[in-house]
């Protein structure tokens, strides 16, 4: 089937009291769109994707679901590629500009939310305050009314979710893959052996036992809090509309790369999806490596975001269906599992994708097998 791909923008008026993307004039929000669709559709359905970094309009399932019939349109909120200074609750407000012009622009009446890797929470966070505004203030304190917002019909209700190898929220993974054994983030690099997996002095070695887990985890969200408070006594110091950039190291250690018994699966053991983990641990590339104040609160604090993914599952009412691989190196089976037990109706279907990666890039095989569950679900419940 041949496909035809659409560039386009989508540019609506927002007040700030600062600039946090680079480029264009104050006041205004690009957000970059793509259209995949079938040569001469006609639909009035559309599975549309977005990120909170973007990028994906070229993922394999995005393309492959194109080339099944469906037209695709791939979201790309301001903070494309650059996550620096992302605010969560921003990018609800730019997935809601891009779903209200689609309705317009291409007259879609039905909308389905494919909510890949990090996809998936932001796509709950958006549907939560479609169906439930609630916020008008950032974590941080900053006035964004997404009640106003919802009241303006600038924030339409989906009618379903696709949660396709997605994770929790993007501040639980951090948590789950932040290194406790840095326990002062002046001192980045000395580390408590007793919790540096990566040490071969670690006196814990694999298999771990529960209770050696048990603290491992605790030490990870007591750091998450170590930062997030030291983030709220810098955000008291200075004036309202300044900020303050800083670097996080340690941010993939995690012990079930480490340990093949804990959280079993189909992933190759002692590695993640940005390859060797004690490598990624400390790469140019890691979650959070380079944040700012405001940032941190929106999309990395475990107490502090909105995009909770759990939470935001809990209540919302359209349908949801949860595609695991299971062979993912990135979003864990347990992720899945959680996503599809949070979701606070029956209106719900998990189903696996044996022995997939992450991308379908190593198991282009596997593709087809995906998307057949999900032109089987989209059947049943649209058609």
């Amino acid at each position: 089937m041949e496909i035809v791909r659409f560039p386009y923008g989508v540019v609506y008026k927002e007040a700030s009291g600062f600039k946090d993307v680079y480029g264009g004039a104050g006041g205004m929000v690009f957000v970059e769109c793509m259209r995949i669709a079938p040569a001469g559709s006609k639909a009035k359905r559309a599975i549309v994707f977005s990120h909170p970094i973007g990028g994906g309009a070229f993922l394999p399932m995005v393309t492959a679901l194109a080339h099944s019939g469906h037209d695709v349109l791939f979201v790309n909120p301001r903070y494309r590629g650059n996550d620096t200074a992302l605010i969560m609750e921003k990018c609800v407000a730019d997935l809601g500009a891009a779903l209200k012009d689609a309705r317009t622009r291409f007259g879609y009446e039905e909308i389905i939310l494919g909510g890949w890797s990090g996809g998936g929470s932001l796509s709950l966070f958006y549907q939560d305050q479609a169906e439930n505004p609630t916020i008008t203030h950032t974590p941080a304190g900053d006035a964004y009314d997404l009640t106003a917002l919802s009241t303006l019909g600038a924030l339409p209700p989906v009618q379903g979710i696709m949660l396709l190898a997605a994770h929790i929220s993007r501040a639980v993974t951090l948590t789950e893959w932040m290194d406790p054994s840095i326990t002062d983030e002046a001192k980045p690099f000395d580390r408590d052996p007793a919790l540096n997996i990566y040490d071969p002095a670690c006196p814990a070695q694999p298999p771990y036992t529960d209770e050696f887990v048990a603290g491992f985890r605790a030490a990870q969200i007591a750091r998450n809090r170590r930062i997030t408070a030291w983030v709220k006594e810098q955000l008291a110091s200075i004036g309202s509309n300044e900020e303050r950039a800083f670097v996080v190291h340690g941010t993939m250690a995690d012990v079930r790369w480490t340990d093949p018994t804990q959280e079993p699966s189909d992933r190759r053991p002692y590695e993640c999806y940005l390859g060797d983990p004690r490598i990624a641990n400390d790469g140019p590339v890691g979650l959070a490596r380079f944040t700012t104040l405001r940032s941190w609160l929106s999309q990395w604090g475990y107490d502090t975001t909105n995009a909770t993914g759990l939470g935001n599952a809990a209540r919302i009412t359209c349908p949801v269906l949860v595609v695991s691989n299971t062979a993912d190196l990135a979003c864990t089976p347990s992720h899945a599992q959680r996503l599809y037990d949070a979701v606070g109706h029956s209106d719900k279907e998990y189903v696996e994708v044996k022995g997939a990666d992450h991308y379908y890039i190593e198991r282009t095989d596997l593709l087809s097998a995906a998307v057949g569950l999900c032109n089987d679900w989209i059947a049943r419940k649209f058609d």
